[in-house]
Parts: C-alpha cells; sequence; structure tokens
C-alpha cells in the first residue's frame, strides 16, 4: 500500500481508502466484516461512510453502514487503527426522512453524535459536508444555473462555528465537504482563514474517474495551492468502468442492474468513451477497472481514491489497482479519448 497525509495534518492515510455505500444493502454485515479484514490486511487503513448509508437512501436503512462499522470495531477492538471518515446528509427532498432542518447547530449536533452511537466510537476523524445546502450544480449537472427560488442564506460561518466546537469537545477531528463547487470550497477557506478560530477545510469528497474529469475545470487548482485534498469517489462510474455493462450486458447484482434510475454513466457518450478506455486496455494488456484506478491514484490532487465493491474478487482487483504504473503510451491514449469525448457523465 501506498500512503499519504490528510492535508494539513500529520495523520497517514492509505491511498486507497474503503467505501462502504453497498453495506447493508447490496452486502450484509458478514460481507461488510469480510471486506474490512482484507482491507486492513492489505495495508488500508482509511474508511468512508455516511449518515445516509447504504444507497438508494430509504428510511428502513439508513444508517445501518455505520452500524455495520461500529459492530466491527467492538468484535476486534481496532478502532485506534482506522482513519475513519463520515457525513452528514444534505437538506434534500431524498432525505427528509433523516431532517429537515439542514446544517443548523442542532442538525450537526444531531448527526455527529447520532453516528458516533452507531460507529461504537468517541471521535470521527474526518467529518464531511455530504453536498451543499445551497441548489448548485452537483449530481449530473454540467453547468451551474441559477434557481430564483433558491432562498439560501450564506450559513457557512455558522456551520463552522458548530465544527469547531465539536472539535473542541472531541467528537471530530478535522473538517471536509464534498460535492462541492469552486465557489464553495473557496467560500469555506476563506472563512477560515479570516476567522483564524475556524476549522480549516481540508478535504473534498467529489466524484472523479475517466467519464468525469470536471474537478480538473477549477477545482484540481485550488486542491493544489490550498493544499485540500480530493477523495475522488466513484473512480469506476458506478462500475462501468470495469467493462461490464459493455454489449448491454447487466449483471444481475449489478448496481445499474438493480438500481436503473442510477444512469449517470450510461448515456450514448459515455457508452463510446467506455468502449474506446476498454481497447485502450486490451491494447496494453490491462484490466480496465485497474488502468481506471491507476488513472485516479497518480493525479497530484488525490489524497485518497475512494474503492467500493460487492464481491471479494472486485475489492482484490481494486486495491491492487495500487500497485499498477501507466507508461506514458497509456496515459497518452487517456488524454486522446478525453479530448475527443470529455467528460461525457457529469
Amino acid at each position: 500500500m501506498k500512503y499519504t497525509n490528510l492535508p494539513h495534518t500529520n495523520i497517514e492515510v492509505s491511498k486507497i481508502c474503503l467505501g462502504t455505500m453497498t453495506w447493508g444493502k447490496q452486502n450484509t454485515e458478514a460481507e461488510g466484516h469480510q471486506q474490512m479484514d482484507y482491507a486492513v490486511d492489505q495495508g488500508i487503513n482509511f474508511f468512508d461512510t455516511a449518515e445516509l448509508y447504504p444507497i438508494p437512501a430509504h428510511p428502513d436503512r439508513h444508517s445501518v453502514t455505520e452500524k455495520i462499522i461500529g459492530s466491527w470495531f467492538s468484535k476486534n477492538g481496532n478502532r485506534d487503527k482506522i482513519i475513519l471518515a463520515s457525513k452528514i446528509a444534505g437538506k434534500a427532498e431524498m432525505t427528509k426522512f433523516i431532517r429537515t432542518t439542514g446544517f443548523s447547530r442542532e442538525s450537526i449536533i444531531e448527526a455527529v453524535e447520532g453516528s458516533l452511537v452507531r460507529l461504537q466510537t468517541d471521535y470521527i476523524d474526518l467529518y464531511q459536508l455530504h453536498w451543499p445546502e445551497r441548489n448548485t450544480n452537483y449530481f449530473g449537472q454540467r453547468g451551474y444555473q441559477h434557481d430564483v427560488s433558491d432562498h439560501w442564506e450564506d450559513n457557512i460561518h455558522q456551520v463552522l462555528e458548530t465544527l469547531r466546537d465539536l472539535v473542541r469537545e472531541g467528537k471530530i477531528r478535522h473538517v471536509g465537504i464534498s460535492n462541492e463547487t469552486p465557489w464553495g470550497a473557496m467560500r469555506f477557506l476563506m472563512e477560515s482563514k479570516v476567522h483564524a478560530n475556524l476549522p480549516r477545510t481540508i478535504t473534498i469528497q467529489n466524484p472523479y474517474n475517466l467519464l468525469n474529469r470536471l474537478f480538473e475545470v477549477g477545482l484540481s487548482e485550488i486542491s493544489i495551492r490550498e493544499k485540500l485534498g480530493l477523495l475522488a469517489y466513484s473512480p469506476l462510474g458506478f462500475g462501468t468502468l470495469s467493462g461490464k455493462y459493455l454489449g448491454g450486458m447487466r449483471p444481475a447484482t449489478s448496481r445499474v442492474t438493480l438500481f436503473p434510475q442510477y444512469t449517470r454513466y450510461s448515456n450514448e457518450q459515455a457508452v463510446k468513451a467506455t468502449e474506446k478506455y476498454h481497447k485502450l486496455a486490451q491494447d496494453h494488456n490491462l484490466s480496465m477497472a485497474q488502468m481506471a484506478l491507476a488513472f485516479v491514484n497518480s493525479r497530484p490532487f488525490v489524497t485518497s481514491n475512494i474503492i467500493g465493491a460487492t464481491s471479494m474478487r472486485q475489492l482484490e482487483e481494486n486495491i491492487d489497482s495500487i500497485n499498477v504504473k501507466l507508461n506514458n503510451e497509456v496515459l497518452q491514449g487517456i488524454e486522446a479519448i478525453h479530448n475527443e469525448i470529455p467528460n461525457p457523465a457529469p
């Protein structure tokens, strides 16, 4: 395994982060435990979860994933060996069964304390805002279109004050954002620069993969210059970049088969690009999944690559991508495809 530090800290994390959002729906508790056991044996020390998980969001199973992680900590007694990240759900239609009060002080405190109970821990190493409260272009929207009905009032100072107090209480250690835009990222960063007593945002968790490299437009410069580390999620684009959906295939237990509403990586241009990436991998005797993951691993703004799997075979292949180094010919081939079909899956 390779390691890096969470920016602005001395906390060492594995370059591969274990994603957990299938546990409790596509994976059982026993399978989640098996994945964690294997990941730790391979040198992974970084887990990412959320109060919302597993996905899709549903009132009958929300926060089950955190409970699975908590039961694993209880069984193994190894909480101190893991860097743990979790998230508060944002205010949205799909999460109103959790709460409808957004990132108010009471909501953040309630969310953190609930996660601590479920995770069977006294602290969370990295606590993230799952997505912005305001209406903006995240989750499949390429550009920003202002919504005149959005009456969001800038409360970022108040949010950071609450998170600061939780840091002082020892319940969380550091703060991150997710599904954010360049404006949102800089807004959080500037607030803590102007007010030195507020916690600095150290990570941003956004989608990043061969079919969606929009992070490179604006956010990558912020990431490098401000040391705001990207925790890249969906590095295989819902499994699309493993090649398992090519030719119209729909494996019975795969995410896109089970949840057909997830169409982000299935449009005509995304399929064409995937076919080209598949051929490039074949031409160089590479696993398509490992080529896609190795590309993400190699980017200078990526702090950790959040991989997930529903089978041990997938997990083994994904983790082993850390040992794959792409040569210049492969990298040039990736850029050629990207220039021909840029960001087909925003």
